[in-house]
């Protein structure tokens, strides 16, 4: 059913109708009205799931991956500071290969304390092992979070999930989304049957020590179990399309790339303001288009490279910059050509931290940056007066 609703509401419908059993997280902006809508919905008996309450980020993800490994579907959701907080736990919880569903809502990462939106919180884990996916706008969080369990928990993969939306811009944004209902969402998404589980009938260990003669192959089998993801993503969506009839976003999504000589590659919330200014650009007669990534990490470098094959020249917007080197995005789709035949320009951009503006005028100006020299990490909308000189 459509309703307008806010982003962070629209998600705690999608996670009730996934029928969590136990959920905990501690608030954090702007991640709070996500879990505080679900704590709404247990006390009010709408969501049969027991709430847990705790003094920290690290207690709420420790909490979670212990449920999670007693056979319990679980949810947390956290941002920026909180995320980092959870960073041991997040680890753990992908070595251990237990299942899970969180959302981080984006925010930028102190000091200067910031609450704003930008991506750099997700890129500090991007490491740790989960499946990395970026919502556009709040219907994809709806399905992201909705396929996100049914990826998690299949068997060839039992990985946990991390769909990212903008803090701000989506959780707190007003928008459109359809609600799936509950016997739909339950036709796709059969209830939680663990491989293992810690269970006093049947011992087991979980997270034990690995000396050198183990740990290589625990990092190994999750590198190729990635590399099913990466097949296994479309097979859910076309089911998923079957069931709520409608196409979700999975890998990337192309926008106008027919005919296109220049293409902005992104993640987030920013793309619709990307394809606005394409649509404006074409009109103007100029060969533009956009591509989004869904789906950061397992990184769909083939997907990608037939997306991109034939465009000459091609921005990467990066909303977060690895300090010393260039932006993260960047730097992935730099691999993607590597010993092609077909080289294109690939410049990258740092934008919009902090929660700076992305306005179509922002836009505009990087595509006709690329029409000038490469560059590999150029911040846009510096203002040289705040800088310091010597």
């Amino acid at each position: 059913m459509k309703e307008f609703i806010e982003g962070s509401l629209a998600v705690a419908k999608a996670v009730k109708l996934c029928k969590p059993g136990v959920i905990s997280a501690y608030p954090i902006t702007p991640q709070t009205h996500i879990v505080e809508e679900l704590a709404t919905m247990v006390s009010n008996g709408e969501l049969n799931s027991q709430f847990v309450n705790v003094e920290s980020e690290h207690s709420a993800a420790s909490l979670v991956l212990g449920a999670v490994a007693t056979g319990v579907r679980s949810f947390t959701a956290t941002s920026s500071q909180g995320l980092l907080y959870m960073a041991e736990v997040i680890f753990n919880i992908a070595g251990m290969r237990l299942p899970l569903v969180l959302t981080c809502a984006n925010r930028a990462i102190s000091a200067p304390i910031n609450i704003w939106n930008d991506q750099q919180d997700v890129m500090t884990v991007r490491d740790s092992g989960w499946i990395i996916q970026f919502a556009e706008n709040n219907q994809e969080a709806v399905d992201l979070h909705i396929m996100g369990y049914r990826l998690s928990e299949d068997h060839q993969i039992m990985l946990p999930v991390m769909i990212n939306m903008d803090g701000y811009i989506l959780t707190h944004g007003v928008e459109a989304a359809d609600i799936p209902e509950q016997e739909l969402v339950d036709k796709f998404l059969p209830p939680y049957e663990p491989l293992y589980k810690l269970d006093p009938e049947n011992p087991m260990t979980l997270g034990f020590l690995a000396d050198p003669d183990y740990y290589l192959e625990t990092r190994y089998a999750i590198q190729k179990t990635q590399e099913v993801v990466l097949n296994l993503i479309p097979q859910i969506n076309a089911e998923f399309k079957k069931i709520f009839s409608r196409t979700p976003s999975g890998l990337v999504e192309g926008y106008k790339l027919e005919g296109a000589k220049q293409v902005i590659v992104a993640m987030g919330s920013v793309v619709g303001t990307i394809k606005d200014t394409v649509d404006d650009l074409r009109n103007e007669g100029k060969k533009v288009g956009a591509l989004k990534i869904t789906t950061y990490r397992p990184f769909p470098k083939q997907t990608i490279y037939e997306a991109l094959k034939d465009i000459p020249e091609i921005g990467v917007l990066d909303k977060s910059i690895s300090l010393g080197a260039y932006g993260p995005l960047y730097t992935d789709l730099l691999s993607v050509f590597q010993g092609s035949d077909n080289q294109p320009k690939i410049s990258g951009f740092v934008i919009g931290l902090g929660g700076r503006d992305i306005t179509k005028s922002s836009i505009r100006e990087i595509f006709n940056r690329l029409l000038e020299k490469q560059t590999d990490c150029e911040f846009m909308g510096v203002k040289e007066n705040l800088l310091e000189t010597k």
